[in-house]
């Protein structure tokens, strides 16, 4: 009887084990369906895409309110809008939220819910905002540009001769690409200089890559599967114009260092690759990586496609799904669900959606996120992976930088009379007027150089000086903090250093806790800052840090105004330290 049981064992055990190792509920192609790890009452509709970012997503509800929640499923804070907002929300690194209204008032509301700012656009958002490295933001509203840095400040406009008929992308050089309905591509930079390229005929998709030696490059892809891939390095050459054999029309793309992700019309999804022609044998020497310097792209070929959650006859209209593209892989997203799929296409998951209001949100930590028409928010565990992002003391690091805080010489640098009071006089009336007007635009760098080189040279008055340091709050970024802060540490006049310390505050991130480090240093035993203007301004600036900028930065801030509060020497200090506490506990 033993020697059965035993037997009995040695067969079962395999079997379970299999079972169980190839049941669906194990497969790498899992399909979950009603399977939310919480849901949240929101009092209203979701209208526009939820947006995850900083373990948090916020939503605009029908209501007109902008609301916050945990990624476990706490309430975190409400903004109300006081009027109709559009169905835009966009997120900054420091996790600051940018919505408009109908009327076209676009106000940002930190991620604690203060309301930070307003601007009036005079007419509302056409598309989401896009955010530069800088925190600086490109607004679009019809027919139209602003750009503005992240304290609201206008840095330049642009008129348009058409209507915006994609959806704006970021390109891999910290600009933007816009399609418009005359068929005209617009690659703009930072700053607002313009490259146009005429296209064949209205793409139905774009993606901005980067291609190995000559950087930016843009991929267009056509209703007829053909494709236009224009390289701005190659100046005055046509683009690459090949076909794709793809089973359906392109419906939206992402693009990744060299590579494309392409959602078809028919829920396929493909990766795209730039090819190459047959090398050319009578080339003495062949690189490494095997592309001859002056070799380039004839088009781009398929890597794989694979079958999406999404069924034939599949979608229409450029906004009936969204299309993620990271280090992790490609994420398809629809009203009807989602799927995931690793670099090499392999699919991760798929997830069916029922009664949603709006496109669903993936978050960086593996979260999808979908508004119910049922006025609930609905959380799904998908992954265990989170994306990788390099963070700083205070928020996410930047991709890149555009030189503002550490820009080439001005072209007065060497100029002998730079410092003369008229010379002075004249440059300073530029600047003002361009900052007034909100037309720095192309100029910001140069601004920029000359502002800074004022501020730190003792040969120049002391009104211009500390004039300088203003000034460069209203153009100045996260880019800008290094300069300031060891403006604010090294320079010996008390009004100069109440200068820096004010633009700190203006400009409102410190996302290295640079300022920070300065401000504790000025604050506390050995070097204690001794006059009592200065330490005004300080004591304003970490409050503004910490309105703007909020948990965690506020959080050091906080310690900081506590012991300024308890300041005998100074009693304006201290008056003013515990305006500022209070200000934070009063939204």
């Amino acid at each position: 009887m033993r020697y059965r049981f035993t037997h009995l064992l040695t067969i079962t055990i395999p079997v379970l084990f299999l079972f169980i190792f190839l049941s669906p509920v194990y497969a790498q192609n899992d399909e979950y369906s009603d399977s939310f790890i919480w849901r949240h009452a929101l009092g209203g509709i979701v209208i526009g895409n939820p947006v995850a970012q900083v373990e948090s997503v916020v939503v605009i509800t029908d209501g007109g309110s902008l609301k916050s929640i945990s990624d476990r499923g706490d309430p975190l804070w409400e903004y109300y809008a006081r009027g109709r907002l559009t169905p835009f929300v966009s997120r900054s690194r420091e996790g600051t939220s940018y919505i408009c209204r109908t009327n076209g008032l676009f106000i940002a509301i930190n991620r604690s819910g203060r309301e930070l700012w307003q601007l009036d656009l005079k007419s509302p958002l056409v598309f989401p905002v896009l955010i530069g490295w800088d925190g600086r933001l490109f607004i679009f509203t019809d027919k139209k540009i602003t750009c503005t840095t992240a304290a609201g400040y206008i840095l330049w406009s642009k008129q348009l001769e058409a209507k915006i008929a994609l959806a704006p992308v970021s390109d891999s050089g910290g600009g933007i690409i816009l399609a418009l309905d005359n068929n005209k591509i617009l690659r703009i930079d930072a700053f607002g200089n313009t490259l146009s390229y005429l296209a064949s005929s209205m793409p139905s998709a774009m993606a901005s890559l980067k291609i190995e030696r000559y950087g930016l490059a843009i991929l267009l892809l056509f209703e007829n599967q053909n494709m236009e891939l224009f390289i701005p390095a190659l100046g005055n050459v046509d683009s690459i114009k090949a076909r794709l054999d793809l089973r359906s029309s392109p419906l939206a793309a992402a693009g990744k260092d060299s590579e494309a992700a392409v959602l078809l019309r028919d829920g396929m999804v493909a990766l795209l690759t730039p090819e190459y022609p047959p090398p050319d044998l009578s080339i003495d020497r062949i690189p490494d990586d095997g592309i001859p310097d002056d070799r380039i792209p004839s088009g781009m070929k398929i890597l794989w496609s694979e079958t999406s959650h999404i069924n034939p006859p599949g979608l229409t209209g450029g906004d009936a799904a969204n299309l993620l593209f990271d280090e992790r892989g490609a994420y398809v997203l629809s009203k009807e669900g989602a799927t995931g799929f690793t670099h090499d296409g392999r699919r991760l998951w798929q997830i069916r959606l029922t009664g949603t209001a709006t496109i669903p949100a993936f978050g960086d930590d593996g979260i999808l996120f979908s508004g119910g028409a049922d006025w609930l928010l609905y959380a799904y565990r998908l992954e265990t992976r989170a994306r990788v992002k390099q963070q700083l003391l205070y928020g996410e690091k930047s991709e890149g930088d555009y030189g503002t805080g550490n820009p080439p010489p001005s072209s007065s640098a060497n100029y002998y009379f730079r410092f003369y009071e008229a010379e002075m006089q004249e440059r300073f009336n530029e600047i003002r007027q361009a900052i007034r007007s909100g037309t720095v635009g192309a100029s910001e760098t140069e601004y920029a150089a000359y502002l800074m080189e004022v501020a730190s040279n003792r040969q120049a008055y002391l009104q211009y000086r500390t004039e300088a340091a203003r000034l460069l709050a209203y153009i100045g970024s996260r880019e800008t903090i290094p300069f300031l802060a060891n403006l604010f540490t090294r320079d010996s006049e008390f009004l100069v250093k109440a200068a820096a310390a004010a633009a700190i505050g203006k400009i409102g991130v410190d996302p290295e806790g640079l300022a920070l480090k300065a401000f504790e240093n000025a604050i506390l035993p050995p070097s204690r800052l001794l006059d009592e203007e200065a330490l005004i301004a300080v004591t304003e600036a970490i409050g503004a840090l910490c309105r703007f900028s909020g948990p965690p930065l506020s959080e050091a801030g906080v310690r900081l105004l506590m012991i300024l509060s308890s300041y005998e020497t100074f009693p304006r200090t201290r008056i003013q330290a515990q305006r500022e506490i209070r200000s934070l506990w009063n939204r």
